[in-house]
């Protein structure tokens, strides 16, 4: 039998077993490929496409890397690894992230460098040294920023930021001027996003107060939420389109608007993604990586959000690239996510430029092709099927894609290409064994072609550079269960980040405080320090509220220390079964034990505090310490003030389970020391 006659006989019993192939009887040195082939050229004969800008992830909008930070090393700096290493894992080129505004902006507050108009710290939060992390690992990263919401002074008591756009504008240039001066940090773009509308007048004004900071090189991105109305407008006002160099979409669904192609400016999917990360949304996040260019010629995408570190029961659980949501067990997954983006991140830079013949494969999914315009090229193939890249947002039309043969010839300066390396990942939804990012034998090219076999949901580099690589770290501790002791004195002389450690900000900023004013046990306290409604999109509450633990938690005791610093109107709580957080925050239920400062206490079903379970006198005051105590057993909950019983047996129906919480009756300063939990699932 000759050596022909041996590939069609083997070639038939692979399609009888149902193998899908990429090369085909590679072992025989042959380029033979089931049934028919539909050819695609790649050439920069006739010129280039766009300026590719990048693929990058999102921190905040909001509180999205808040326990990320908490993590034990060696863990946080694998994590960090994975998600900016170049050649390790994502490699991203983009880091956008939140200018924190005092305010609820999905899954968590993130404080403002200005909680006061005459106020300043560089050093709240932990974007910063995020971006000093990124940087760190990859010097050439892009860095965005974007206020999703502001401090209640910027907008003068209302609740929008550009009334006064002098004020608004300052207070963004003052931010990116601290990033330099604080963290020697460079932004190159800065956002403009409001969930409402836009202000043209704001952008102008953003640009010139931008300049007159010594502040030319940063770009403004608008409206960074839809394609409409601000393209038209650009095109109308040619002082607006001076001012703007990118223009940004919020899942944008693959598609942009021909208007938008008019003004000519960059077009980015400024925030996309959000979608929980099994493998269909790494099939969402293979499929727009390509089409986000083949179809809407957009040069940058960005996922929201980075990485889920935030506590599992807020919105948008497990809605980034990996997940790293304990950091007291240590351990983290490393998603699809991750090693999708590694097809592109890993091949390609910002620079590089799209091929203009890019395009739909005739059986479904699509390809893209770039290059740096020294000889190098990438392309990137999918073959994402519908069901499987389903992506929370927009809804995805029907669309059919089946196992199909290509052939690329590839023309132009790339002609006498000889050989590709070769990165595949196969989504297998029925066995459930998937295989990311695995190195191939190279493919070799007869006359500038090459042909292989596209089964369903895969993914494909073939790429002139031989530098990629599949990071590992030996595996992560197993994941564990929130301790069910639990306690923080918050005694930290010079904490590494503004919040204590596991905290999670739902609404106000509780920030590490020393208290000057009193030299006994209660110098290094945790204050709650929004004092003004902030400027937001989100329905923020009326109470303050910190959450922390395990949403499983139903039985526990919960003590902490208090002192309200607001006269007559100050009041606190401490909450057990606390059901929501986030968005939702404003409709939590749980039981809330308050005590006020005109000598009253009151026991709540809600945040609130509409369905009274006890009330009565306390003797609380301001400036004044008072250790409080609720326990919940059951469907009962009892209080304790200073060591003696003040309520007991209130009946608690619902929820049955929640976080522990500490939080205030309005935006007021308070304090709080020596948090212990003891709890039972």
């Amino acid at each position: 039998m000759g050596r022909r006659e041996l590939a069609a006989l083997l070639l038939g019993l692979s399609v009888a077993l149902g193998s899908s192939h990429s090369y085909v009887l590679p072992l025989l040195g042959l380029s033979v490929a089931l049934g028919s082939s539909h050819s695609y050229v790649l050439t920069d004969a006739e010129g280039l496409g766009r300026v590719f800008d990048g693929i990058g992830g999102l921190s905040g909008g909001g509180a999205t890397s808040r326990l990320l930070v908490n993590y034990a090393e060696p863990y946080r700096s694998q994590i960090l690894d994975f998600l900016f290493k170049p050649n390790f894992g994502a490699s991203l080129h983009i880091l956008k992230v939140e200018i924190g505004g005092d305010a609820q902006t999905t899954d968590g507050t993130e404080p403002s460098h200005m909680h006061y108009e005459n106020d300043e710290n560089f050093f709240r939060g932990y974007e910063w040294w995020l971006m000093k992390e990124a940087k760190k690992r990859n010097p050439n990263i892009t860095l965005i920023s974007l206020p999703w919401a502001f401090p209640g002074w910027v907008g003068r008591g209302k609740n929008w930021p550009y009334d006064f756009p002098d004020i608004t504008a300052a207070y963004v240039v003052n931010w990116i001027l601290g990033a330099k001066q604080y963290h020697d940090l460079d932004i190159q773009y800065v956002g403009i996003w409001n969930e409402r509308s836009y202000d043209s007048k704001y952008i102008k004004l953003l640009r010139y107060t931008l300049d007159k900071s010594g502040l030319e090189t940063v770009r403004i991105i608008a409206s960074d939420n839809l394609w409409e109305p601000v393209v038209l407008s650009l095109l109308l006002d040619p002082e607006l389109s001076r001012a703007v160099d990118v223009i940004g979409a919020h899942y944008p669904g693959t598609t942009s608007v021909k208007e938008a192609l008019k003004t000519q400016k960059k077009l980015w999917s400024s925030e996309d993604y959000s979608t929980f990360n099994d493998e269909v949304g790494g099939g969402c996040w293979a499929r727009i990586l390509n089409q986000n260019y083949v179809n809407g010629l957009m040069t940058a995408t960005i996922s929201w959000n980075l990485v889920a570190s935030y506590y599992k029961d807020l919105p948008f659980s497990r809605d980034g690239l990996m997940t790293a949501e304990e950091p007291w067990s240590g351990n983290y997954v490393v998603e699809s996510p991750i090693w999708i983006t590694a097809h592109t991140t890993q091949f390609t830079q910002p620079g590089w430029t799209y091929l203009q013949t890019v395009g739909h494969l005739t059986g479904g999914g699509s390809y893209v092709a770039l290059t740096d315009g020294k000889g190098n090229l990438t392309v990137v193939i999918e073959t994402m099927t519908h069901d499987h890249s389903v992506c929370i947002r927009p809804p995805l039309p029907p669309f059919n894609v089946t196992s199909q043969n290509a052939t690329f010839q590839l023309k132009g300066s790339f002609a006498f290409i000889k050989e590709l390396q070769v990165w595949r990942s196969q989504f297998n939804f029925k066995s459930k064994k998937s295989s990311f990012f695995q190195k191939l034998t190279p493919q070799k090219l007869q006359d500038g072609s090459f042909t292989l076999e596209l089964a369903e949901d895969e993914v494909y580099t073939f790429t002139t550079l031989p530098t990629g690589q599949k990071g590992r770290f030996p595996a992560p501790p197993p994941s564990a269960r929130f301790p069910k002791v639990y306690k923080d004195d918050f005694n930290v002389r010079n904490p590494p980040f503004s919040e204590a450690p596991d905290f999670a900000d739902q609404t106000g900023v509780f920030e590490y405080h020393i208290n000057m004013t009193d030299p006994g046990p209660h110098v290094f306290t945790l204050r709650q320090v929004v004092t003004e409604r902030p400027v937001t999109w989100v329905a923020d509450a009326d109470q303050t509220i910190s959450v922390i633990g395990d949403h499983q938690w139903a039985d526990l005791t919960i003590t902490c220390d208090v002192f309200m610093e607001s006269v007559k109107a100050g009041g606190v709580f401490i909450a057990a079964r606390v059901d929501k957080g986030g968005q939702a925050v404003r409709s939590a239920k749980g039981v809330f034990f308050w005590v006020f400062a005109d000598g009253t206490y009151k026991v709540t079903n809600d945040l609130a505090g509409q369905t009274v379970l006890a009330e009565g006198k306390s003797g609380t005051r301001a400036y004044g310490w008072h250790t409080v105590s609720l326990t919940v057993e059951g469907q009962y909950a009892s209080g304790q003030l200073n060591g003696y019983p003040l309520w007991r047996n209130a009946v608690v129906l619902t929820p049955k389970s929640g976080w522990a919480a500490i939080g205030t009756r309005a935006f007021e300063l308070a304090q709080f020391d020596n948090f212990a939990v003891v709890a039972e699932y």
